[in-house]
C-alpha cells in the first residue's frame, strides 16, 4: 500500500468481508450484524481507514451528515434541542457537524451556514436565530434548511413547542387557583421564545381582567432568578410568579426562602422546561414540560424531507431552488409544526393564603 492510502478493498480483506458491507458500515447504515460492524471498525482503525466523504457523495448523493447552528449552548433549551437533534441524527444515519455562534446577528448565521456548507453537508438545523430575520438572513441556495423557530415560517420549515400555550396555561393554573394578578420574570429581550413567552402571560392576564404588572427581566440564570425573587420578596402583594424558565425559578425560590416568605403558602411559582432539577428542588417545582426530544425527530425529519426532494430534483424533478419551502417539503399548509407542551403541577403552587 505504499503511495497510497487504505482503500475500501484493503479494508474488506482484513476484516473478511465483502467492500459492499464496508461500504454500509462506513455510510452509517444499520443493515449490518453488530459483530460484523465492530469487525469492519477495527479493520478501519488498524488501517488508518477514512471514508472519502466526496466520493460517497457522488455515489449515493449523500454526505450522511447534517449542519448545526446554535447560540448559547449553555442554555436548557439550546443545549437539549441540540442533543435531541443529534439523537434523531443518528437514528437516520447520519453524523452532525457543529458550530455554536457567539452572536445570534444575521451576519454571524450567515457567516457560519457558509461555512457549514463548505463542510460537506446535506442539509442545515438553526436551532435559534434570535436576532436575524427571513428577511436579513443570507443563506446559501439550494441548502436544505428547517429552524426551530416560528419567526422563520413561510420562509423555512419550522418546529418549536407551544411556547405561548405553555405560558398561557401557566399563567391560567394560577389564575384558577384564586391568585388575583400573576407577576412575571422574563428572559432575556433578545430571545424570541422569552418575547413569545411574556406576550402570552400578558394576554391570559388582560382576558381575565387582572392587573398586568411590570415584566422582572432575567437572563435565563438562576442568579437573575435570584435577583428578581430579592426584589419580589419584598412586596406582600405578589402572591404568585411565573418564571419563563426553572433555572430563573430556582433562584427565585431561594430568594423567596431567605425572604421568609413561603412557597406555597406565601407565593406560588411556576417555571418552564421542566429541568431534571425541577422534581427534586423543594418544594417541587410545578413547570411547562417541553418535549426535546419530539422537537429534534420533528426537525430532523422535516431537513430530510427537503434532502430527499434535492435528491429527486437532481435526477431530473424540478430543483429545490423552483420551489417554496412547502412544495419541497410536501406540505403547503404546515410549514410550522408546533409541539404540545403539558403543565407538570407539584407542590409550588397552591391558593393564596385566606
Amino acid at each position: 500500500m505504499e503511495g497510497r492510502g487504505p482503500s475500501l478493498a484493503d479494508v474488506a480483506a482484513l476484516a473478511g468481508v465483502s467492500t459492499q458491507t464496508v461500504s454500509r458500515v462506513s455510510m452509517g447504515l444499520d443493515n449490518v450484524r453488530p459483530t460484523t460492524r465492530d469487525r469492519v471498525l477495527a479493520a478501519m482503525a488498524e488501517l488508518g481507514y477514512a471514508p472519502n466523504t466526496a466520493a460517497r457523495a457522488l455515489r449515493y448523493g449523500s454526505f450522511r451528515t447534517i449542519g448545526m447552528i446554535a447560540h448559547r449552548l449553555a442554555r436548557t433549551g439550546e443545549s437539549r434541542t441540540v442533543e435531541a437533534v443529534v439523537e434523531a441524527a443518528r437514528d437516520e444515519g447520519y453524523t452532525v457537524t457543529l458550530i455554536d455562534v457567539d452572536s445570534p446577528t444575521s451576519d454571524v448565521v450567515s457567516a457560519a451556514a457558509t461555512r457549514l456548507s463548505h463542510q460537506a453537508i446535506d442539509g442545515l438545523v438553526i436551532i435559534r436565530a434570535e436576532t436575524a430575520t427571513p428577511h436579513t438572513l443570507v443563506l446559501p441556495p439550494r441548502l436544505p434548511v428547517v429552524v426551530s423557530d416560528s419567526r422563520f415560517v413561510g420562509h423555512h420549515p419550522a418546529v418549536g413547542a407551544d411556547q405561548a400555550g405553555g405560558a398561557r396555561s401557566a399563567t391560567q393554573h394560577l389564575l384558577d387557583l384564586g391568585h388575583r394578578t400573576v407577576h412575571h420574570v422574563a428572559g432575556p429581550a433578545d430571545s424570541a421564545p422569552a418575547q413569545m413567552r411574556a406576550e402570552a402571560w400578558r394576554a391570559t392576564l388582560g382576558a381575565a381582567g387582572s392587573p398586568v404588572p411590570e415584566v422582572v427581566e432575567g437572563d435565563w440564570s438562576a442568579g437573575s432568578g435570584y435577583d428578581a425573587g430579592r426584589r419580589l420578596a419584598a412586596d406582600p402583594d405578589v402572591t404568585a410568579v411565573f418564571c419563563a424558565n426553572d433555572e430563573m425559578a430556582a433562584g427565585l425560590l431561594r430568594a423567596l426562602h431567605e425572604a421568609g416568605r413561603a412557597v406555597p403558602e406565601d407565593v406560588s411559582v411556576v417555571g418552564f422546561d421542566d429541568i431534571l432539577l425541577a422534581e427534586y428542588l423543594w418544594p417541587p417545582l410545578t413547570t411547562v414540560v417541553q418535549d426535546f426530544d419530539e422537537i429534534g425527530r420533528r426537525l430532523v425529519h422535516r431537513l430530510l424531507q427537503q434532502v430527499e426532494a434535492g435528491r429527486g430534483a437532481s435526477a431530473g424533478e424540478v430543483s429545490l431552488a423552483e420551489t417554496s419551502p412547502a412544495e419541497a417539503t410536501g406540505d403547503e399548509d404546515d410549514l410550522h409544526e408546533v409541539v404540545p407542551v403539558e403543565l407538570k403541577i407539584r407542590q409550588s403552587t397552591a391558593p393564596p393564603r385566606a
